[in-house]
């Protein structure tokens, strides 16, 4: 079994299925209008919601981080997730994460009653960032990209995907247990979809257990993402056009976000399959119906991973 702790002597912990994190975005601009709350109390709901449906975590985001995306300001997105923080945790006291790059918002956070950071510049984008996710000694996830939401998609380049990124998780990793955060405390994101071609994001998850080897919980963040839309278009047997493509599905339109449901379940019973700890997701109660199908499978089987 898995432990990471969480503040009021709380403990966040995960064996035989990937725990749930569901997706709820405080932004008007999220790539998948479904995960967009506009206000305090559609949040709260979306929040609720989630947690019936059986989420183990909910990640709660002010900034938009799609292709192209730029920063907000700081008092934009304190506005944004601060209240909704409050609102949360005066209705349960479900792990909560805060996906931020910036301390300002994540101390506010944390004040608030939140229990986690998840931050996709793995505490590189503010060095307060990491001197207080030690401070706290909260559970972080440090998530890889090359570039910034805005340049991510310009051309990203490997010679070996899952290779380069595990060693460039491994120095976040390394620069992180340097400011003081603990190794027990790090969750790692091989950023599906940030800085990746297609042929980069079905690497990762073909050879997941390569990332694995880091001896760090891996959070999976796919759910409805371009490369399963241009996966999902393109006929059988188009591999070498796929894999080709940088963003989309090369000749075949891509199927837009309301669209990749099927093809997100898909890939997270093979992620879950695979042993990773975390699974974020928009649609919750399908992925935890799915979560079930392959424990119970492996139960009868006697494979039910212990990771």
């Amino acid at each position: 079994m898995k432990v990471v702790s969480l503040p009021g002597n709380r403990q966040l912990s995960w064996s035989s299925r990937p725990l749930v994190m569901g997706v709820i975005n405080r932004t008007p601009d999220s790539f998948f209008a479904g995960s967009r709350a506009g206000s305090e109390s559609v949040a709260r709901e979306s929040a609720l919601r989630m947690i019936t449906a059986g989420a183990d975590i909910l990640d709660l985001g002010g900034e938009s981080s799609r292709p192209g995306s730029d920063y907000v300001s700081v008092d934009a997105e304190l506005q944004r997730v601060v209240p909704v923080v409050e609102s949360i945790r005066r209705e349960s006291g479900v792990p909560l994460s805060v996906d931020t790059r910036k301390a300002v918002v994540a101390r506010a956070a944390l004040d608030a009653g939140a229990d986690m950071i998840n931050d996709i510049s793995a505490l590189r984008d503010d060095a307060e960032l990491a001197r207080l996710v030690a401070e706290r000694r909260v559970p972080v996830v440090l998530m890889h990209m090359r570039g910034t939401p805005r340049t991510m998609q310009q051309n990203p380049q490997y010679d070996d995907t899952v290779g380069e990124i595990a060693e460039e998780l491994r120095q976040f990793a390394d620069g992180a247990q340097r400011a003081g955060v603990q190794a027990r405390q790090i969750i790692l994101d091989p950023g599906i979809g940030f800085g990746k071609r297609v042929c980069d994001n079905l690497r990762i998850l073909a050879e997941l257990d390569r990332l694995q080897e880091l001896g760090y919980p891996l959070l999976i963040g796919l759910s409805r993402k371009a490369f399963l839309g241009a996966v999902a278009a393109a006929p059988f047997n188009s591999a070498p056009e796929i894999l080709g493509a940088p963003y989309g599905a090369g000749e075949w339109p891509a199927r837009p976000s309301e669209e990749r449901l099927a093809a997100t379940l898909a890939a997270n019973v093979h992620a879950a399959t695979a042993g990773v700890a975390i699974l974020r997701v928009h649609d919750v109660a399908e992925t935890v119906d799915a979560c079930k199908v392959v424990n119970a499978i492996q139960a009868v089987t006697g494979k039910a991973r212990d990771r």
